[in-house]
């Protein structure tokens, strides 16, 4: 099933369930016919719709609202944190075109510190499916959570066939390696597969693990990871500082643990618009480039465990 019609048959089974936007319809084009005068328009005014959202869940509706991405989490954060967060109101935002998605447009569309500005929210949960199958499976669990809850929306194909039951907090493993571990998020899951697939075939044994929810985090599937392979790479089309990286980081700060960590992702600079194949290629976010770049840091390890040869006995200063 498709996000769209998951959404218009949980509606039709709860008639608490409201369905908004700001002007962006492409992922709920059928609705205004199936839901009538629970599906709202407010146009291009993200922060109306963020406050009347907050309204109609305080007279127990269950609102889910529909955005881009950049101007949900970025022009309406303040009425997201006050009007939804402080008051932990059961609101579900819905983020079109977040990271790479939006491709051809210039940094002003490209969301891709949402992770950073949702997950800085108190009692907010944020879910960044892998693809349009994870996306529709996931959303009963996100409607009857009593959480906020931020949603990256991916309607992309899936690339593998998703066989652990949904839940918020657990993520899902492909492949058993221990040389690599992938840790993802989002759309960037089908280019950590053909990843794999490429170090796999290379004599690299590698898995990938996809998070699916960044906040509840799957602690045993990080501490599996961390305490298995012998690079962790976190990946992710969003800044580091805030996303993945720094939810690893902040992991093994509190467990006073190390790891030797890969972080591919964003590092304080927009990405490049063109087309999606050409951004990935360009930003070597790619399965290829991907690969390309853990080789080039496990052949970086090897060499720095060479064993050196014996110092003189003159001082040398670099």
């Amino acid at each position: 099933m498709t996000y769209e019609s998951v959404l218009e048959e949980i509606a039709r089974e709860r008639s608490d369930i409201v369905v908004m936007t700001a002007e962006n319809r492409a992922a709920i084009r059928t609705l205004p016919a199936a839901l009538g005068e629970r599906f709202i328009d407010v146009g291009i005014c993200e922060q109306t719709m963020i406050g009347a959202a907050a309204g109609l869940a305080l007279r127990g509706r269950r609102p889910v609202v529909h955005a881009l991405s950049a101007f949900l989490t970025m022009r309406a954060f303040e009425f997201i944190r006050t009007d939804i967060g402080i008051a932990g109101l059961p609101v579900t935002l819905v983020g079109g075109v977040p990271g790479v998605l939006s491709e051809a447009n210039g940094p002003t569309h490209q969301a891709i510190e949402d992770v950073a500005l949702m997950r800085g929210i108190p009692g907010m949960g944020v879910f960044c499916p892998a693809d349009a199958d994870e996306l529709a499976a996931g959303m009963r669990a996100i409607l009857e959570s009593a959480r906020p809850y931020y949603v990256r929306h991916n309607p992309t194909p899936s690339v593998v066939a998703h066989t652990t039951a949904f839940e918020p907090g657990r993520a899902e493993t492909f492949g058993a390696g221990t040389d690599v571990g992938i840790l993802c998020y989002g759309f960037l899951f089908g280019e950590a597969i053909g990843a794999r697939d490429l170090l796999e075939a290379r004599g690299i044994s590698t898995r990938v693990v996809d998070l699916r929810t960044l906040v509840p985090i799957d602690d045993a599937s990080l501490e599996r990871t961390v305490e298995e392979c012998s690079l962790v790479v976190t990946l992710e089309d969003h800044f580091l500082v805030g996303g993945l990286y720094s939810i690893l980081a902040e992991w093994l700060l509190a467990r006073r643990r190390t790891a030797d960590v890969l972080p591919i992702g964003f590092d304080r600079r927009w990405f490049r618009p063109a087309l999606l194949h050409d951004v990935l290629a360009f930003e070597r976010l790619d399965a290829e480039g991907i690969a390309a770049r853990i080789e080039e840091r496990l052949a970086g390890s090897a060499r720095s465990f060479t064993a050196a040869p014996e110092p003189s006995s003159a001082m040398h200063t670099n």
